[in-house]
């Protein structure tokens, strides 16, 4: 290596000074908390289409509107969600999953649960299938047992599980250390000390006088739904340390998410997954496997019945709190405190009601023909018990958990509300009283309320069947698209509503400009345009914060700036700092700039950025205290536009003015 610094003369090194680049966030993606048939229960799981939410959890339910709020967000142009189900962690009648007993001679050995809890796991059957992958025969061995000679190796592996008989001698399991097709020998204990596992075993007790069958013997587990074949799992073994025993195969279900680092496994889990029950599962033993038989999951619960404020919300976890009480706390909204690229939220399930169980009618008794032979006894058939209820929350506990809402993402500062309003809103003999006096409950730039609630075709009710669900997951659906085809700073308004019938009541002009004064968004329609949302408000009473997609264009600035200038950190305050997070600054605001999202014909008309020694005086920077001062002016939407009409020589001119031009001319 030539040290060309070394010698005298002049070197160049080229030095960054600028800062690092910012890029704008991505504002698009929605998390959603309710209830749901089946899935892990306050673990927060990526969703990115239909098909990969019904493999987690499951289709739409009749208890629930969490499905068709997601499905609601995919069908009005929404990409990618985080999906939370909440149920009661009662452990009396809290949700649990249902489970069968695997058992062998010697007693239970596994115990197969469904891989989340709810009564879906009640429709789950097993069948358990014996399968021999090697045949041989010993005829001789040495004295201590530990090998034998067989007449083939073929199907025989380390950590096979095996079976030995000899006639005349009850059988027993042992578990091959080695297998060694040159010399033809199985061993039971592993001539290599550091190799061996704590399962090898002598093979001793039988007439050496006598050949001695050996099998290697693994199962088949294959299971099914309602009488639909979902998965076969083949060679499963008994011995742990393999690749294919069933706990390892087959394990709890992990967190699709890491809360600390954000990474996402969105695969979708197992039907079941296996659990030891033996003391000592390094003693060989083998199951009772009959392919006749069906072996049934019972004692699933869904965990409605019991569903609390306190599973939708969570609870406010603690410095010194451990992992295990951190995550007791961390349920429903808590759950997806942690996952930071949401950008919308939506509870739809505060507002769920108890449905009726429907009762088909009993079918007419069946006369036999007296000219044939009496037909065999049937088994009466057994009628699908009725989904347990969850509770139709006061309106008190709806205001808890929309204001927990409010509160997360005013503490967090990177996540927008939507808010639906209650069912009793609804009531058309209330008029518009009952949400006004709900919108009045709430001053924040960091929410929205959207009204009335939205008619959509119902999957499960049958032919024909329609139901009212909360508008939150279309409306974020159409946000989300919004975001994704023009940017956030575009009012996520005017936009037609997909998968829907119609909104649950007709909504007036004259009930419209109303709820626009009071900053209630209303779903109404238009002739000839369809069902749209014609409001783009928060609930905040100043003005400045009046737009939804100022509140979000800002918020979005400030978490991207919060990221990018995270190298500032412990760097010295002097100029060179001072320049750099200027520059950071100023390059990420000059893009939203020239991508139309902010105000001002020029930069300077647009935006603002300060760091220098007026803002930092020295007894700030005495302390450690770095200040950047950065200045925004948003584009605000057009809610009225006025044309202007008037007669000018011959002709007529229209113009376009926004309407507070319009008024301040009007006495002219």
């Amino acid at each position: 290596m030539i040290l060309t610094d070394a010698a005298p003369g002049v070197s160049y090194e080229a030095v960054d000074a600028t800062g690092p680049g910012v890029t704008p966030l991505r504002t698009d993606i929605a998390a959603f908390v309710g209830i749901a048939d089946r899935g892990p229960v306050d673990v927060p799981v990526p969703v990115e289409s239909w098909q990969q939410f019904t493999s987690w959890f499951g289709g739409c339910t009749p208890v629930g509107f969490l499905a068709y709020a997601v499905r609601g967000f995919l069908e009005n142009g929404g990409r990618r969600c985080w999906v939370v189900r909440v149920a009661s962690d009662d452990p009396l009648v809290g949700a649990a999953p249902a489970s069968a007993l695997l058992s062998g001679p010697l007693g239970p050995v596994w115990r197969v649960r469904a891989s989340s809890p709810g009564d879906w796991g009640n429709g789950l059957t097993l069948s358990l299938r014996e399968h021999r992958r090697g045949q041989a025969h010993s005829s001789r061995g040495d004295d201590a047992g530990e090998w034998s000679e067989v007449d083939s190796t073929s199907g025989f592996a380390r950590g096979s599980l095996i079976r030995v008989s000899q006639a005349g001698a009850p059988s027993r399991w042992h578990v091959a250390a080695r297998s060694d097709a040159a010399t033809g020998r199985l061993s039971w204990i592993d001539p290599e000390a550091a190799r061996r596992a704590p399962g090898e075993r002598p093979l001793t007790g039988f007439d050496p006088a006598r050949p001695v069958l050996l099998e290697a013997v693994d199962y088949s587990l294959l299971v099914s739904e309602r009488g639909r074949l979902l998965r076969s799992y083949d060679g499963l073994s008994l011995v742990p340390g393999t690749a294919r025993y069933g706990p390892t195969a087959l394990p709890p279900l992990a967190a699709p998410v890491d809360p600390r680092t954000g990474a996402a496994d969105a695969r979708a889990p197992e039907p079941v997954v296996v659990e030891e029950l033996r003391d000592d599962p390094y003693v060989p033993a083998g199951l009772s496997a009959d392919p006749a038989v069906l072996l049934r999951l019972t004692g699933g619960r869904p965990g409605l019945a019991a569903l609390s404020e306190r599973d939708l919300v969570g609870e406010p976890g603690a410095p010194d709190d451990g992992e295990v009480t951190a995550a007791l706390k961390r349920r429903g909204l808590r759950a997806v405190e942690q996952v930071r690229e949401v950008g919308l939220l939506g509870v739809p399930d505060v507002h769920v009601r108890p449905v009726e169980p429907t009762v088909s009618a009993p079918l007419p008794p069946c006369v036999p023909d007296p000219c044939l032979d009496d037909p065999a006894p049937a088994a009466a058939p057994q009628a699908d018990p009725v989904d347990e209820q969850p509770p139709a929350f006061p309106l008190a506990t709806v205001y808890r958990v929309q204001a927990e809402m409010v509160s997360q993402c005013e503490r967090l500062a990177d996540r927008f509300a939507l808010l639906d309003p209650p069912y009793a809103c609804l009531d058309p003999g209330q008029g518009l009283r009952e949400v006004l006096d709900w919108r009045s409950r709430f001053d924040t730039s960091y929410a929205s309320l959207t009204f009335p609630w939205l008619r959509v075709v119902d999957p499960v009710g049958g032919p024909g069947a329609v139901r009212l669900v909360p508008p939150s997951g279309h409306v974020a659906g159409m946000v989300a698209a919004t975001d994704l085809a023009v940017g956030v700073h575009r009012a996520p308004a005017n936009r037609a509503v997909e998968w829907t019938l119609g909104a649950s009541g007709p909504v007036a002009e004259e009930h419209h400009a109303l709820l626009n004064a009071s900053g209630v968004n209303a779903l109404r329609t238009v002739g000839g345009r369809g069902l749209r949302l014609l409001g783009a408000r928060t609930l905040s009473s100043d003005p400045d914060w009046r737009y939804v997609n100022v509140r979000r264009l800002m918020s979005m600035v400030a978490e991207a700036l919060d990221i990018a200038l995270q190298w500032a950190v412990f760097e010295p305050n002097g100029l060179l700092t001072r320049a750099r997070a200027t520059m950071s600054a100023t390059v990420l605001l000059d893009g939203l700039h020239e991508a139309g999202m902010l105000a001002g014909r020029t930069p300077e008309q647009s935006y603002f950025v300060r760091c220098d020694l007026d803002n930092n005086p020295p007894e700030e920077r005495a302390v450690g205290r770095l200040l950047v001062e950065v200045g925004v002016a948003p584009s605000q939407p057009f809610e009225f536009v006025v044309l202007r009409v008037g007669r000018v020589s011959d002709a007529l001119d229209v113009q376009e003015s926004p309407a507070w031009t319009a008024r301040a001319g009007a006495g002219a």
